[in-house]
């Protein structure tokens, strides 16, 4: 028989959040072994439970969420979204605005298949989410990516992103809050980065799905805010991280700007939105609950609170430790540490995670995973509670012991 391959347009797709390191880790875990694994931002696992009223609402809404809803969502959903946004200053967003998907990375491929063509480039945030570069990849455009500065709270440099620009680019992702990296914006940085958009004609994709989930003096500003009348920006977020509804699988777009020179593409989101027929209609009952009732992630990101506390303790370990400096989360669930290439010589950052798992039965994701250009940083998941934080670092430090140059 003849060999049967995979499509040529995965031949420079990667998502390493669950790639060869979670394929060794399952076979860890075949052959008997307890894995802690800190490589994905799943909050069920740590404890984390659903608002009591979001399970309520949906469990209500079963006997009427059996069928097929409009393909961009139901009604009662996108209305909770559209009015969240106008509570935020976007006061001309409506119902017709709003998609709701199964998670915000499906609305990311459906967008960027609707948008990309071949040879179309798409500025990417380097450290990214790893699915923005596979996702612009498979749609058959270019992931061309921008260096967020460590020295400076891993903001973007706003003249590196614009040195970037070329004839192709058509678009401009920001992740803000950041995942891996725990950066939380500035104003001045995201109307700059709106501005960048706005005088090159891009569109903006705002990731933005830890919007809620920020701790100090931080805080979020909505890019979509500064985009006005003549940048068409999507912004992307869900449920899936403040409500801790992972497995929900609700997420959506919103669309603002100016529809009016976009309504060809717009006109292919609608045909991506059908052609799945809908999201996830139980999962879409929750939304309203969640956007307008009391918003329990308030009680986790102050102090005394589990994301906080969580977060400040990881930082504070990972910098305790020689040769590793890890800049302080100011949002989101995760820190991204550096090592030092003075003390830890590595050049292969998969092949050290792997050695890691291997021998503390520990998995965390390396940072070229996440498109950072070089191996030497590593992305750890801030959700166990503080006694298995404790255990976890503890784990990495004495394998980094062995290490050291």
């Amino acid at each position: 028989m003849r060999e049967i391959r995979q499509s040529r347009r995965l031949q420079n797709v990667r998502y390493d959040v669950r790639g060869p390191i979670l394929v060794e880790a399952q076979r860890l875990e075949a052959e008997g072994h307890r894995i802690l694994k800190l490589n994905i931002g799943n909050t069920a696992p740590f404890g984390f439970a659903a608002p009591d009223a979001i399970v309520a609402d949906m469990v209500h809404h079963l006997p009427d969420a059996q069928g097929y809803s409009d393909g961009q969502g139901i009604y009662s959903a996108r209305t909770a979204v559209a009015h969240y946004y106008q509570g935020h200053g976007l006061k001309d967003v409506t119902v017709e605005d709003v998609f709701i998907g199964n998670g915000v990375s499906e609305l990311i491929t459906m967008a960027l298949q609707a948008f990309v063509d071949p040879g179309n480039e798409i500025l990417v945030p380097a450290p990214d989410y790893p699915l923005w570069t596979a996702a612009v990849t498979l749609a058959g455009g270019t992931a061309v990516h921008y260096e967020c500065d460590e020295t400076n709270g891993w903001n973007p440099d706003l003249a590196d992103v614009e040195s970037r620009i070329t004839e192709h680019t058509q678009g401009l992702v920001i992740i803000n809050p950041n995942n891996p990296t725990g950066a939380v914006y500035s104003e001045d940085v995201v109307r700059g980065l709106v501005d960048i958009a706005r005088r090159h004609q891009l569109v903006v994709f705002a990731d933005e799905i830890y919007e809620k989930i920020l701790f100090d003096d931080a805080v979020h500003h909505h890019a979509a805010t500064y985009g006005g009348a003549d940048v068409l920006c999507l912004t992307f977020s869900g449920l899936s991280k403040a409500y801790r509804v992972c497995g929900y699988r609700a997420g959506w777009l919103m669309i603002s700007g100016p529809r009016e020179v976009a309504a060809d593409f717009l006109e292919g989101l609608v045909l991506m939105a059908n052609m799945r027929m809908c999201a996830n209609v139980p999962a879409q009952h929750a939304i309203q609950t969640a956007l307008g009732g009391y918003q329990s992630v308030e009680e986790l990101i102050v102090p005394g609170g589990r994301f906080y506390e969580q977060s400040k303790l990881a930082s504070r370990l990972l910098n305790e430790i020689p040769g590793v400096s890890s800049v302080e989360p100011r949002g989101a669930l995760y820190c991204f540490p550096r090592l030092d290439p003075e003390v830890y010589p590595i050049e292969d950052d998969e092949s050290f995670v792997i050695e890691l798992l291997r021998a503390k039965k520990l998995l965390v994701t390396h940072g070229t995973g996440f498109n950072w250009p070089r191996p030497d940083h590593f992305r750890l998941v801030t959700l166990p509670d503080a006694k298995v934080l404790e255990e976890a670092i503890g784990r990495i430090a004495d394998f980094l012991a062995t290490k050291r140059a």
